[in-house]
């Protein structure tokens, strides 16, 4: 029976100091009990001889220092899950918000879960076809990867996060797949468009959500993610499902842990984030990946707003020495009306090379590639030239590869939120756009490739 303190010292904001406890470990869940019988949640942030600090789940209004009592669990936060986790929408703390009944758990996990010993880690090399073009054909998904998405605010890295949710599968065998969505301190309105879209496209049948809203106490937002993750691994190595894990903002979520870091009145890094935060996003994004012996697999996009667009800033910085890659979003194509503005040439996938080629997706995938990044690196080159010195200082090779860059981002990456092109077809439109240039001009592409798809 967990044992009962009527000793509760202090309350600051969300913090509680309760006095002359006995056997109480960090991270330890624990309950508060006020005169009117209700209870709220909280968790041990720190043990300092026998004095707990613990922070409070939800607010601190009416809690009474002399008649209240609180109780430790003994445990840290579990999630009841089971395969009726499908289909519906919980809050950021794994209790149900859309008027279904309640999850009857098949077992209960702890969301911290178990580090994955890298010895049992299998090599990423599946391809997932998300159905959009500038990740598909030049910065391709592969399972068991973890890829981010670097957007900045006022982008449309929401519409794209829902897109992907909706399209992504693996492709040519009958396994099962399955999402895993966790929103983190987002608003009411972008909760509402995501169970919306999900909903009118029937992708919720195969959707896990969590929701944060951006109200909820800042402690709720470290859980979420851990919650989320842990439906991914029941889903993905017990019941042998490929998961896609979609974290929307983590830069909320770095927020939350900064927030939480000065009420303990802790050394400040960088920006003011905790000097820890690098092991933190370390331990969300290393739960994803394929395990030797198990069929299933979790490939995980992480999407952060880079705060004033800024690429150096702590979270993009971290989060892209523990990811294999990113995809930027770009501002400038957002403006000229691209849709998705995917930038692609800082953009970066790892691993694609590992996902591509004869049996996984084509074989003239990797040649192409190249070649559209080569040609657009140039075409973009030749359109900057002609700012400056204008149109008649350019050869007409250079104009043909300007109009190439024009032709690529309004047709290749501008393909919009509900437009789900198949692998062959991306390739395919590769080719319809390479063939603007002259023949000699593709290099990178093998002769073989060039007679079977060159201006066809």
């Amino acid at each position: 029976m967990p044992k009962e303190y009527r000793s509760i010292r202090e309350v600051a904001g969300p913090l509680m100091l309760v006095h002359g406890v006995e056997d109480v470990k960090y991270n330890e869940l624990a309950e508060i009990e006020l005169a009117s019988g209700e209870k709220r949640r909280c968790k041990v942030l720190e043990i300092d001889k026998g004095n707990a600090l613990v922070q409070l789940f939800e607010n601190a209004a009416g809690i009474n220092l002399s008649n209240s009592k609180v109780r430790f669990l003994g445990r840290s936060m579990e999630l009841g899950v089971s395969d009726d986790m499908l289909s519906r929408v919980f809050d950021g703390l794994g209790r149900p918000i859309d008027n279904g009944p309640e999850i009857l758990p098949e077992k209960r996990l702890d969301i911290n879960g178990l580090p994955m010993n890298p010895a049992a880690r299998n090599y990423p090399q599946e391809f997932i076809q998300t159905g959009v073009s500038a990740i598909d054909g030049l910065n391709t998904l592969v399972r068991g990867q973890k890829l981010p998405i670097f957007s900045a605010s006022g982008l449309p890295h929401a519409e794209l996060a829902a897109q992907i949710a909706r399209q992504a599968k693996v492709r040519g065998t009958n396994e099962s797949f399955a999402v895993v969505f966790a929103a983190l301190g987002i608003t009411f309105e972008e909760a509402n468009f995501f169970t919306e879209s999900f909903k009118e496209t029937g992708a919720i049948d195969r959707t896990v959500m969590f929701i944060n809203l951006a109200n909820d106490p800042a402690v709720e937002r470290i859980a979420t993610p851990r919650m989320a993750l842990t439906a991914a691994e029941y889903l993905a190595f017990e019941k042998d499902m490929h998961v896609l894990v979609i974290l929307t903002d983590i830069t909320n979520y770095a927020d939350s842990l900064r927030e939480i870091s000065a009420a303990r009145k802790e050394v400040p890094g960088r920006r003011g984030y905790p000097g820890y935060m690098y092991t933190d996003l370390a331990s969300l994004y290393e739960r994803a990946g394929r395990q030797k012996g198990k069929m299933g697999s979790i490939t995980m996009i992480p999407i952060l707003t880079m705060p004033e667009d800024d690429k150096t800033h702590p979270i993009p910085d971290l989060t892209g020495y523990i990811t294999e890659g990113q995809i930027i979003l770009s501002r400038e194509l957002y403006r000229q009306s691209v849709a998705p503005p995917i930038d692609v040439l800082p953009s970066l996938s790892r691993l694609k090379d590992k996902g591509i080629g004869d049996g996984k997706t084509r074989a003239d995938h990797a040649n192409t590639m190249n070649q559209l990044f080569a040609a657009y690196a140039r075409g973009k080159e030749a359109k900057e030239l002609m700012v400056v010195l204008g149109e008649a200082a350019l050869t007409d090779i250079d104009k043909l590869y300007a109009k190439f860059a024009d032709a690529f981002e309004q047709e290749y990456v501008s393909q919009g939120y509900h437009t789900n092109r198949d692998i062959e077809e991306t390739l395919d439109l590769g080719w319809k756009l390479l063939s603007i240039l002259p023949r000699t001009e593709l290099k990178r592409i093998k002769d073989e490739f060039l007679d079977q798809y060159y201006g066809k």
